[in-house]
């Protein structure tokens, strides 16, 4: 039985304390008074506060105890479901890279942006391809593996990457988007850049976002879209 005992200058105010902390209502609990308020001599000099004994009713820890079951049930099926996305990524991947004849170690984890993939062997030159176009349309056909069943609330991202590829192409595409933002208000022309895929024109977009001098925005179709930066 869970029970707290709490003080107070009433009986009534150490039971709403104990009512608070059992996150629960006087319907059921049962109370009981070890002590009672005293003011003392003259109200002044020995005064003593309320303490109580408040304890759940059975019924009450067994509505508990169903709870916490039924939140550890739902955290197991999470681990499941986990665990069957990382070993179908990992058998797509796999049966892809044997097909180009490439041997890799494939390393599958959860983050806070989604289900990384880090792949690690010789030839990832090949992997990655030109402007890492190969190494996105893996990433792409991995994420359609992984989200075929799922609703657009249950999406989950993949990323796939190799030798850091990903954030060196970032930082490269940072400083080309400062540098060709500089050749704008210098020139006061507008610069067309190559045609980019979503994501790398997304960090285009945010390295100049707050550029006092230009501003950006994405012209053409898929796959030849690509991102114009314009002078203020």
């Amino acid at each position: 039985m869970r029970c707290v005992e709490k003080s107070a200058k009433t009986v009534e105010e150490a039971v709403e304390l104990a009512l608070k902390e059992l996150n629960t209502t006087k319907d059921n609990v049962d109370v009981v008074i070890l002590e009672q308020p005293s003011k003392g001599l003259f109200g002044l000099i020995g005064g003593r506060q309320a303490r109580v004994k408040v304890c759940l009713k059975d019924k009450e820890i067994i509505e508990e105890i169903k709870e916490l079951i039924k939140k550890g049930s739902e955290e197991d099926k999470k681990e499941e479901d986990k665990k069957k996305e990382r070993e179908v990524a990992y058998r797509f991947l796999k049966d892809v890279l044997d097909a180009m004849g490439i041997k890799a170690d494939i390393k599958i984890k959860y983050t806070e942006a989604g289900l990384y993939i880090n792949l690690i062997g010789p030839r990832m030159g090949m992997v990655i391809g030109k402007r890492g176009q190969t190494l996105d349309a893996l990433q792409y056909l991995t994420s359609l593996v992984i989200n075929k069943d799922r609703g657009k609330d249950e999406y989950i991202r993949i990323i796939l990457d190799t030798e850091n590829y990903r954030k060196k192409r970032e930082e490269t595409l940072v400083r080309l988007a400062n540098r060709m933002a500089e050749k704008v208000v210098k020139s006061r022309k507008k610069v067309e850049l190559e045609p980019m895929n979503p994501y790398e024109r997304r960090i285009i977009h945010s390295a100049l976002q707050n550029h006092p001098g230009v501003f950006t925005y994405s012209e053409g179709e898929e796959p030849n879209r690509k991102v114009i930066i314009v002078c203020k």
